[in-house]
Parts: structure tokens; sequence; C-alpha cells
């Protein structure tokens, strides 16, 4: 099993900054991918940005350029990195880890508003 816990939301100005972090607990080893997701009010689940094991990364056409997702391994957490904020990009962020068959662990996210 892997437990994840995400930290760092908030309330940040437009043109802003937030890092997320993810912290893992558990059988980390077996984690194939892990991906961040947001979710805004009355909006479907969007995929943001991924990053395989071996380091390859992959980020949504919205967030390109100003989201950077990372992973420190001896801290066993991925991060988030949000810069050039933009009040559409106020959600809740989740990380999602996958052990190669879909994003089977999740955590509880946590909240970024983004004010004009």
């Amino acid at each position: 099993q892997v437990r994840l816990a995400e930290s760092g939301g908030g309330l940040v100005q437009a043109g802003g900054s937030l890092r997320l972090s993810c912290a893992a607990d558990g059988i980390i080893e077996n984690i194939s991918l892990m991906g961040w997701y947001r979710q805004a009010p009355g909006k479907q689940r969007e995929l943001v940005a991924t990053r395989a094991r071996g380091g390859t990364t992959g980020y949504a056409d919205s967030v390109k350029g100003r989201f950077t997702i990372s992973r420190d391994g001896a801290k066993n957490t991925w991060y988030l990195q949000m810069d050039s904020l933009k009040p559409e990009d106020a959600a809740v962020y989740y990380c999602a880890a996958s052990r190669g068959m879909g994003y089977e662990f999740w955590g509880q996210g946590t909240q970024v508003t983004v004010s004009p």
C-alpha cells in the first residue's frame, strides 16, 4: 500500500507561485508513475503533470512552461512547482500514484486559490 499526503496549497495572487508537496509512505518502490491532478468546482478532474520513475515528465497544455513536477527521492516526496499562476488554476490539487495499472493511490487534496 501507498499513502499520499499533499500540502502547500493556499491563497496566492495571480502571477504568484506555490509549491505543492506530495509525501509518500509505504511500498513506494513500486510506484512507476506519479501524477498531479486538479479539480475545480463544476469541472472534471484534469491531469496536469506526470513524472515517470525514470524521470520523464509530461504536462497539460494549459500548464506547460509554468508548472514543474519533480521528486526528492531522499524524502519520498514529489513536488509541483506552480509559477505565473492564473485564476483559472484555482482548484483542489491531488497527487496520485500508479504501479503500472492506473492511478491506484490518491491523496486527500490541497486547495489552491488564485485571486485576480
